[in-house]
């Protein structure tokens, strides 16, 4: 019997979670993407067309499709000789077209997973435009999801909270199938990815967590390997979960964490971006199975979650 499988997340570490899970026969898998995103060729986007962020949704459509590998090779890559598309990818241009012809961005991210035939559906967690606001232990402001996950690199203040702030609305409320796919998860995994820039800001959207609290669903989180200044410097396991937990009605089911350690040049390497490894927990708060394993990967200097390890051990533990 399949089981409903509902990912939670934004940017490069949900496109990993997806790559794995897409070749589950058994999982029935439905990806909900923070709209935050406002960095790159998504910021300018937004800036000059006041449209939805296209580039997570990419990643996550790129991820649930058999033709993965062919569509980053074209989608992904960017415009050189036009002076005004220059350093624009060309999947995030051809979801702005889409959605701009359609008047509506959810069925534009429909039509480019019908052409690249995904095996999931990938929804936005809101279609209302909103930014991402950080307030820091100082009561400083960064602006704009871009200005939080690349801090100034003398900032020593830590982020004491974020909000969404809507552009046109008074508040920024979910996208109705969201509430249906929360409904019908059997398993809703969170993370791994950027904590306060791709996890977080979808439990800021009104009515995410009040459909968590009525779901039956499992609730899973997956930590990261490495932690990020600006972000999560100083954080241990606990930390991660804690935090997560403080924007969902109830504590999680499972918790996941890595426990191969990169080797020492790696390490230093991402010492000098004050990025240091999260050893796992001796054991999970409360009543939460912990499950610990190798689940890294390594490409070029690198560190991420291995897309098949995660999957075989989800598929295992699920």
């Amino acid at each position: 019997m399949s089981k409903e499988v509902l990912t939670v997340g934004g940017g490069s570490g949900q496109y990993v979670l997806l790559s794995g899970l897409r070749d589950i026969p058994e999982f029935n898998v439905t990806a909900i993407v923070s709209m935050a995103d406002s960095g790159g060729s998504t910021g300018r986007l937004r800036d000059e067309l006041g449209v939805l962020p296209p580039g997570d949704v990419l990643k996550c459509v790129l991820a649930l499709s058999p033709h993965r590998d062919a569509g980053r090779s074209i989608l992904q890559k960017r415009f050189k000789k036009n002076n005004k598309l220059a350093e624009h990818s060309v999947g995030n241009m051809l979801l702005t077209m889409l959605s701009q012809y359609c008047n509506d961005f959810s069925q534009g991210v429909e039509a480019l997973s019908d052409v690249l035939e995904t095996k999931g559906r990938v929804l936005p967690v809101t279609t209302d435009r909103a930014t991402l606001v950080a307030e820091l232990t100082d009561g400083s402001w960064l602006f704009g999801e871009a200005a939080i996950d690349v801090p100034r690199g003398d900032q020593k203040e830590k982020i004491k909270r974020t909000f969404l702030v809507p552009h046109h609305n008074d508040s920024i409320k979910v996208y109705p199938e969201v509430l249906e796919a929360i409904k019908r998860a059997d398993h809703i995994i969170f993370g791994p990815g950027d904590l306060y820039t791709s996890i977080i800001p979808n439990l800021l959207v009104e009515g995410v967590k009040e459909s968590i609290s009525s779901s039956k669903a499992e609730l899973v989180y997956v930590g990261n390997i490495m932690t990020k200044f600006g972000e999560t410097e100083d954080f241990g396991p606990l930390d991660f979960i804690e935090k997560v937990e403080e924007f969902l009605p109830r504590g999680f089911d499972k918790v996941i964490f890595n426990d191969k350690r990169p080797d020492k040049g790696i390490l230093a390497e991402y010492e000098k971006q004050k990025s240091f490894f999260v050893d796992p927990p001796v054991k999970a708060p409360g009543d939460r199975d912990l499950v610990i394993e190798d689940l890294m990967s390594i490409s070029g200097g690198v560190v991420r979650h291995d897309p098949n390890k995660l999957a075989d051990l989800l598929k295992r533990i699920l």
